[in-house]
């Protein structure tokens, strides 16, 4: 009896099984799909939703190499296989790569979405057999790619002649590899993609696919279910209710509920459904500012109706196997926002009170746009990252002098203010925490460093 092991292939991603076979005198069993032992070696965790069985009537039946938009595993429940694999996805470091081996019932083969896959019988009565995680339907099939199986570029070795085969006169037409439309990756999606962010986003993700809320809005469930998810394989969820002070109010309490936890656990589910990497973004709202700063560890104590519902919506977003939960502050993008609000009262004169007992950093929208596209671009492990510009704490009343001085007016008409002071008897006021300061060394061991906000408030103002 062979042991359960999974071994590499020239093709990235495909993967060869050999799969433990139980044999006595009655026949034998085997573990076509053992999840937890066949991840723990190395297999994706592919999520199959269908299972489909190709029966082989004579020796000689060849199948064509088609590359579909969905994880396969393949095996056989009796008979044995030529099978052909061949490397059909667009940017691929091994696209054009050719693997074969043959397979009985001792084998299986793990292939990824676009690879193309075939084989040709080599027993009467084969019994090919094969999971997929998506449902296969009419409409799938116009994303299939095809190679041709006599291509010369190809070479495939195939033991029994192609001229003495069996073969659908469809498998016969297929192009050439230099004619072949490669299978594009599965889409990135903006969710909330006219925000600041979201228009960042798209500016360092070009191919991405922009969904502003005219588009695609969480709060509705048939909006959700209507769309074609089964091709995403990102979500980016820019979207969320902001408006702190007026989910104080009876109203706003349950709107910021709704887009906050309540669409959001939509998406959430969505994603567990498709597999789908969902990168949501956080808040310093999520912590009361007790600590002077805030790793990504730190308990959750939320201190107003916002920040209660992003610290809920973070937990929920946890419990995917594939998340990045982005936590920033003090965002600064194209829109309104504090320093542009500053520029514009020191352009008209004006003498603000500002606060001088809230303390944290400034987050430029495009540097959190690349942190985000530098955590999905490389090998990063899944979780929580603070993503804000570097640089020293800076309460807002320091920005705002800032602002004034980069703009040419007098940091002096500034004038400093409590935050309690500043509330006084107002009434429906969240609470803000006081430090707002989120380390940022677990995003620099991967690699990337956030620009200093100092540096970035100056080229910003000086638009």
């Amino acid at each position: 009896m062979s042991e359960l092991a999974v071994r590499r292939t020239p093709i990235a991603g495909l993967l060869v099984i050999d799969l433990a076979v139980h044999a006595d005198n009655r026949g034998w069993f085997k573990e076509n799909w053992q999840r937890a032992k066949m991840t723990a070696l190395g297999l994706p965790d592919f999520g199959p939703v269908q299972q489909n069985i190709s029966y082989n009537a004579a020796r000689g039946a060849t199948r064509g190499i088609h590359a579909e938009p969905w994880d396969k595993l393949v095996a056989l429940a009796n008979g044995r296989i030529f099978g052909a694999w061949v490397d059909l996805r667009a940017g691929s470091a091994t696209y054009g790569t050719v693997f074969t081996l043959e397979l009985g019932p001792e084998t299986a083969v793990f292939v990824p979405r676009g690879v193309a896959n075939s084989y040709q019988a080599l027993q009467d009565g084969t019994t090919y057999s094969y999971l997929v995680n998506e449902h296969w339907s009419l409409t799938a099939k116009d994303s299939y790619t095809f190679v041709n199986l006599a291509d010369p570029e190809l070479a495939i070795p195939w033991p029994i002649p192609l001229a003495e085969a069996e073969i659908s006169g469809a498998d016969q037409a297929h192009p050439p590899l230099a004619a072949v439309t490669p299978m594009r990756p599965k889409a990135t999606v903006i969710i909330g993609a006219g925000g600041q962010l979201g228009t960042a986003l798209q500016a360092v993700l070009p191919d991405a696919v922009p969904l502003p809320q005219e588009t695609l809005d969480l709060r509705f469930p048939e909006q959700i279910a209507a769309y074609d998810w089964s091709q995403v394989g990102v979500v980016i969820n820019a979207a969320a209710y902001t408006a702190v002070d007026l989910a104080e109010t009876p109203q706003g309490r349950r709107d910021c509920w709704e887009t906050n936890v309540t669409a959001l656990a939509r998406l959430v589910q969505v994603c567990r459904e498709h597999r789908i990497t969902l990168v949501h973004i956080s808040t310093d709202y999520v912590f009361d500012g007790t600590s002077e700063t805030h790793p990504e560890d730190e308990l959750f104590s939320p201190l107003g109706v916002y920040a209660t519902t992003k610290a809920t919506g973070d937990a929920l977003v946890a419990t995917l196997p594939r998340h990045y939960i982005v936590r920033t502050s003090w965002v600064v993008g194209n829109g309104r926002n504090f320093v542009r609000t500053m520029a514009e009262l020191a352009t008209k004169g004006v003498k603000p009170t500002v606060v001088a007992d809230q303390f944290g950093r400034l987050t430029f929208a495009p540097d959190l746009a690349a942190a985000i596209a530098h955590l999905l671009g490389g090998d990063v492990s899944y979780g929580v990252y603070n993503v804000t510009n570097s640089g020293p704490t800076l309460s807002w009343y320091d920005i705002a002098r800032l602002v004034y001085e980069l703009t040419g007016h007098s940091p002096d008409d500034i004038t400093p203010v409590t935050t309690a002071v500043y509330v006084g008897d107002k009434t429906g006021i969240s609470p803000r925490p006081t430090n707002s300061t989120l380390p940022l060394d677990k995003l620099e061991a991967t690699g990337f460093t956030m620009p200093d906000a100092l540096a970035r408030l100056r080229e910003y103002l000086a638009v």
